[in-house]
């Protein structure tokens, strides 16, 4: 049985921080070389009391709000990604079901990745409806990293937002959902880390240290190595587009546009010019909301959708933390 994309929505935190502001806290740069290093001018941070879970169902009201097709009774699914719970236990995405007022009919489970978790979403949501378990799939992503952070990470700050996504995946709808190329290689976990907080180390490592350039290191925040990053990045990418393009028997020529994830301008401008995409086939949508982590795509998707810029095949692209990657194409009506 065939999978489509039905409707998408996103939503973001009230509170959004701007270049200038963060040029306040960190006199040593200006506005243009953060907008000018990461392609980012605002990026959105949720609450103190606001999760991620808030955040998808933030997304999800606007989809059905939206959306006159769509009727939360008809949900018989809900895949939650975030590296963000409200909860070691329960699921969020069982409280998420009680938030929306789905019926209690619906299957409900997190999933947790990163930035390839929305191109996963697609593939257990596919395989759900084809195993005939599913009908109406809503898959949620939810991420809020800035809670992750420290306060004087002024790299990481200029490139992580907060946000949530929901897409409902179907019988039906606009997008028909392809094969899956997805791969996992967890040597590079080290990598892009939050070490503390769960079971390998339950409470706080208090290692805190500052380099030369007053960056901060610290196991109970956020850390990652962006040259290591970036050259996974742009070692398995390609090989990924290949890939992706082969197990759908495609051709490069027969795409019509690339959604990678959002992961900063330089690095997607850098696997554009390697891959020979042309700009006006990369979509691209991050200046006014930052990396979003398992959000990008799906705003991507949203804000294209808009323009009406999305036709024929579409090649999403996933990957990173972990390391994970996925990739798929989408055919648009």
């Amino acid at each position: 049985m065939k999978a489509y994309i039905k409707a998408l929505s996103y939503a973001l935190p009230e509170r959004g921080i701007t270049n200038e502001q963060l040029v306040e806290e960190f006199p040593e740069w200006s506005v243009d070389k953060i907008a000018n290093k990461v392609g980012i001018n605002t990026r959105y941070v949720a609450g103190e009391n606001e999760t991620a879970a808030d955040l998808a169902v933030k997304a999800a009201e606007r989809l059905f709000a939206s959306e006159a097709t769509i009727n939360r009774n008809d949900i018989d699914f809900i895949l939650f990604c975030t590296q963000s719970p409200d909860y070691f236990l329960p699921t969020s995405a069982c409280l998420i079901q009680d938030k929306l007022g789905v019926p209690t009919s619906c299957g409900a489970l997190d999933f947790n990745l990163g930035c390839s978790g929305y191109v996963y979403g697609l593939s257990l949501a596919k395989g759900l409806i084809a195993g005939g378990i599913a009908k109406n799939v809503l898959l949620l992503t939810g991420e809020t990293y800035t809670k992750h952070l420290h306060p004087k990470d002024k790299g990481n700050r200029t490139i992580f937002g907060d946000a949530g996504s929901a897409t409902v995946i179907a019988t039906e709808g606009f997008a028909e959902i392809g094969n899956f190329c997805l791969g996992t290689d967890g040597k590079g976990a080290e990598n892009l880390i939050v070490k503390s907080g769960a079971f390998r180390h339950k409470n706080a490592i208090n290692d805190l240290s500052f380099d030369e350039k007053a960056n901060p290191s610290s196991s109970d925040y956020l850390y990652m190595n962006g040259s290591e990053i970036f050259n996974f990045t742009i070692d398995i990418v390609p090989a990924l587009v290949k890939e992706t393009l082969k197990c759908n028997g495609l051709e490069k020529e027969a795409i019509e546009g690339y959604v990678f994830h959002q992961a900063n301008a330089f690095m997607l401008n850098f696997l554009r010019k390697k891959l020979k995409v042309e700009e006006e086939q990369f979509h691209y949508y991050m200046s006014e909301v930052g990396n979003t982590v398992s959000a990008t795509i799906p705003i991507v998707l949203c804000e294209k959708l808009k323009e009406n810029k999305l036709h024929g095949n579409q090649l999403l692209a996933g990957f990173g933390v972990g390391y994970s990657w996925g990739g798929c194409v989408l055919k648009f009506d």
